[in-house]
């Protein structure tokens, strides 16, 4: 594949097929070495079955797949010693304090008994589980027990880690602290394959994006690029109670030349503008002189959902390169 000579991760077309239906219907990704790759799609679209594919966890039925330079499927051993892997579930043990957990992981990854307490504490404070550390794990919270699932996944630095749907659960303040922990792995020279239910999280960590749907990479770039597939900005016109939306809509949709996007449930009609205050101040003063009364205006930028949603409703189109 093409731009596939320095990556870290690539692979061709991937296929994978259960009793329920397709899961992978030609799958291509490359991921250059030292980046973050984010792996968005609608449930169901593949993104698990492509990360589990791809760690060796699953063989595929169709197509190849390179990791740190080893194919998974003639090669899963020597892959696995090169890559992480942070699941949606936690992998932790029960009848062990979080400190066992994370010191049974360095002896796991070969690393000395003295070396993985240091790094076992180190972890604990950064994901806020000192008071926790020799609690059994029968005392956490489900969100207690995500964070020490991550802290075992960064117990190394490897080649390529795996994140799918890391900060399920977390709170907003260690969603944050495990993207600082990304970013500083990547630093350091780690290539990242993310999947996330979080956009925002996508935006602020990908430095490429490919969406999958219905089993295949429908479109791909980096976010700034893939905004600009939705266009320019947006005005967003919020109604008051009574006034009539169905015609404020007509109106919108007359003014900007397009087909807004209208919300009977908020009363907003939300629509692409080319000159960002000419247009609100002529959209705002003709649904005025038009009788109907205005709540609320706002522009916006595009974002990674406007995105989304794009081309997530375009059903059967093939992976389209952008940037």
């Amino acid at each position: 594949m093409s731009g596939s000579a320095n990556a870290a991760l690539v692979a061709e077309g991937l296929r994978k097929t259960y009793p329920t239906g397709t899961a992978l219907d030609g799958f291509d990704l490359v991921v250059p070495e030292g980046t973050v790759c984010a792996l968005l799609g609608p449930n169901g679209a593949g993104k698990t079955t492509a990360v589990r594919i791809l760690s060796t966890l699953l063989k595929p039925d169709g197509g190849r797949a390179v990791v740190a330079g080893h194919d998974v499927s003639r090669e899963p051993a020597e892959v696995r010693r090169n890559i992480g892997v942070t699941g949606q579930y936690p992998a932790v043990e029960e009848i062990l304090t979080g400190r066992e957990n994370l010191e049974m992981w360095g002896r796991l990854y070969h690393v000395g008994r003295k070396e993985a307490r240091r790094r076992a504490d180190e972890l604990l404070e950064q994901f806020d589980l000192t008071d926790a550390a020799d609690k059994r794990l029968k005392h956490y919270s489900g969100g207690m027990r995500r964070r020490l699932d991550l802290a075992a996944g960064f117990f190394t630095v490897p080649k390529v880690l795996f994140l799918d749907e890391p900060t399920t659960g977390l709170d907003p303040r260690n969603r944050n602290e495990v993207w600082k922990m990304v970013r500083s792995m990547v630093d350091q020279g780690t290539t990242v394959l993310l999947t996330t239910q979080y956009l925002e999280e996508a935006d602020r960590l990908a430095d490429h994006i490919s969406v999958i749907d219905s089993g295949r990479g429908v479109v791909e770039g980096t976010p700034e690029t893939l905004k600009s597939l939705v266009g320019g900005d947006r005005i967003v016109v919020t109604l008051a109670p009574g006034a009539d939306l169905a015609a404020a809509a007509a109106e919108v949709a007359r003014l900007t030349d397009t087909e807004p996007e209208v919300d009977a449930d908020t009363r907003r009609v939300d629509a692409a503008v080319r000159d960002r205050v000419g247009d609100l101040v002529e959209i705002v003063g003709t649904l005025r002189d038009r009788g109907h009364e205005v709540a609320d205006v706002s522009l916006r930028r595009p974002t990674l959902d406007d995105v989304f949603l794009h081309v997530t409703n375009r059903a059967g189109r093939r992976k389209e390169p952008v940037g």
